[in-house]
């Protein structure tokens, strides 16, 4: 294992540079002064008067947006510098300063939207007619108007702020229980000695050769989950019947519908992309046959499905060769987007080797006055090209938005994210898969694919689909109970996985460790963003009309649009079921594409 360097032994040139954002401490530190007198003075300035009249309206969206602008500014580099070392508090407590500043503003600026809303529509459009310059903020004040229904009055708004610090507290002991007091006991590894066994080293030892190791692992875990059911079915529980209640007071059908309000996607998104799995699981069940055959089992069990069905792949890529590979298989999203993505290489965006005590991951980052910075932790692994690819994808959608939208409209929708990181990534397996000379190589590459379309699509819709049977019990006054819990999911493996997986009976405890089902109706996204992506690399691929054009002005959009309309600038409708049918159709050619490669 290569020896993880200190920072200051890392070279610059690999180094992010924030002093373009601030030269000194002392800068941030003034500019920390300034936006605080600035939102003290907002509260002085606007509240009780926001609505007084068209030019005081106006004046009071630009100087939120200043603080905006400054707070996010603060916050990316406090945060940038902590995450340099995590363990320097000098850092930390830049990032708390900013923190504390994000609470006072909420604290001084909370009268905004509830000024607002206390107005018919048409005094705003009167608004309008005395100061133009309000057009150039309609969109967000059209959207803010489509919550007035499900705003409560002045006293119920206040009462549920005080009653909403209290919530998240299912969420936060769910966590410190599965982060920190769990213990899963030992196993013993493929040198037969005895190991203790972690939710972290799981992920080695679930894709280990050894199928005793991996049983070993699978059985010890879920039946220490198991131990618990009941415990994480209270805190899932409580989670659910906050969101329900809220919705309730707010107006909203279902927490569901609540969920999909802020993007203004119709549940017909999540039932045709629902519908659309159901009618080719066949693909899915293709897969683990392939899987099933290469792995030469008899039986295929679920402690055998992250098993890796090519060889150890140990090829290293210097960051040189993998910025090259990348740059040439981003190539056919044309001239500008190169020339801008080289400006990452050349304007120190990314901070690019692990160093200690460095945050680990990926991430792109920013706000709309700074670089979309990247921060890696490259060791030269394949799949550390494709971090490169995917985060890239991130910071030029940044790029794009924040360089062709003022700043109300300068930044992108949820739902939307992962479209372009997501598009650069298959873009790279495609272009690698066609100049690749080595077989290994290619079958490395074919498998990532497959794994990613597995885990995004198939394994994300069955989430959801479980996400929404509990909150469906709740709504519908139904108790829930952990024998539900386990036996639905249970269910659902059945109903995925088909009847050539021999579908262990602990899986029924697995739901018990995803912690995104206490995010709300999040993890259905990701199958949406992958599907969008597959059908936007096909149209550019295929070469069909325009299909460049509009997706690169997609990535300039911003938030001018709802996510839906945002979509179909790049000729994207997420109602179609033929998206679906897209992401699908590229995951069953990767299979036979596998299939032939392995065969030869």
């Amino acid at each position: 294992m290569t020896e993880i360097k200190d920072r200051s032994m890392i070279e610059t040139k690999d180094k992010w540079d924030l002093s373009l954002i601030y030269k000194t401490q002392k800068d941030f530190e003034n500019e920390l002064e300034i936006t605080k007198n600035l939102i003290l003075e907002y509260r002085k300035k606007y509240e009780n008067h926001t609505m007084d009249n068209a030019n005081i309206f106006y004046n009071s969206i630009i100087d939120s947006l200043e603080i905006s602008r400054k707070l996010d500014k603060l916050y990316v580099y406090a945060s940038m510098k902590s995450d340099e070392d995590v363990s320097n508090n000098d850092n930390q407590e830049l990032k708390n300063k900013v923190i504390n500043l994000y609470d006072l503003a909420t604290a001084n600026m909370f009268f905004v939207d509830t000024e607002l809303l206390k107005e018919d529509y048409a005094k705003i459009e009167e608004f309008y007619q005395d100061e133009p310059k309000l057009l150039e903020h309609e969109v967000n004040i059209k959207d803010t108007f489509r919550y007035k229904k499900h705003t409560l009055s002045d006293i119920e708004e206040k009462l549920l702020s005080n009653i909403s610090k209290a919530f998240g507290n299912d969420e936060q002991t769910y966590g410190y229980l599965t982060d920190s007091d769990m213990t899963f006991g030992t196993i013993k590894n493929e040198d037969n000695k005895e190991v203790e066994l972690t939710d972290t080293n799981y992920s080695i030892y679930i894709k280990s050769k050894d199928r005793r190791v991996r049983k070993e692992a699978f059985d010890a875990l879920y039946n220490h989950y198991k131990q618990f059911k009941n415990t994480i079915t209270s805190t899932f529980d409580g989670s659910i019947k906050q969101s329900v209640s809220i919705a309730k007071l707010r107006k909203y059908n279902s927490a569901f519908e609540a969920s999909l309000f802020k993007d203004e996607i119709s549940i017909d998104v999540y039932n045709t992309l629902v519908n659309t799995i159901h009618e080719n699981l066949n693909i899915f069940h293709k897969y683990y046959d392939l899987k099933k055959k290469v792995l030469n089992l008899d039986e295929f069990h679920l402690y055998d499905v992250y098993v890796e069905m090519v060889k150890d792949y140990d090829k290293k890529y210097s960051f040189d060769e993998a910025k090259q590979i990348v740059i040439n298989a981003l190539s056919v999203l044309g001239n500008d987007y190169i020339e801008t993505f080289k400006k990452a290489f050349d304007e120190k965006w990314i901070d690019i080797y692990p160093n200690k005590n460095k945050r680990g991951g990926a991430y792109s980052g920013g706000s709309y006055d700074t670089k979309p910075y990247i921060l890696l932790n490259y060791q030269g692994t394949l799949n550390d090209v494709s971090t490169l690819a995917h985060e890239g994808g991130h910071s030029m959608h940044s790029y794009y938005t924040r360089t062709n939208q003022p700043i109300q409209y300068g930044d992108y929708p949820i739902f939307v994210a992962e479209v372009a990181s997501t598009v650069n990534e298959i873009l790279l397996a495609k272009y690698m898969l066609k100049n690749s000379t080595s077989k290994e190589e290619k079958l490395v590459i074919l498998n990532q694919l497959l794994e990613l379309f597995k885990g995004t699509i198939y394994r994300q819709v069955m989430f959801s689909e479980f996400e929404k049977y509990a909150y469906d019990l709740v709504e519908n006054d139904d108790v829930i109970t952990s024998d539900k819990l386990c036996d639905k999911y249970y269910q659902l493996n059945k109903l995925y996985f088909g009847d050539n997986v021999v579908v262990d009976d602990l899986i029924r405890y697995e739901w018990e460790k995803v912690p995104h089902f206490y995010y709300n109706f999040y993890v259905y996204k990701y199958a949406t963003g992958i599907s969008a992506a597959c059908k936007i690399v096909d149209g550019i691929l295929n070469n069909e009309k325009d299909a460049l054009d509009n997706y690169l002005n997609m990535l300039k959009s911003g938030s001018r649009q709802n996510p839906l309309d945002t979509l179909k600038i790049a000729g994207v409708d997420m109602t179609d079921k033929e998206v679906y049918e897209s992401a699908i159709k590229m995951f069953d050619e990767t299979i036979e594409e596998f299939k032939t490669l392995i065969e030869k």
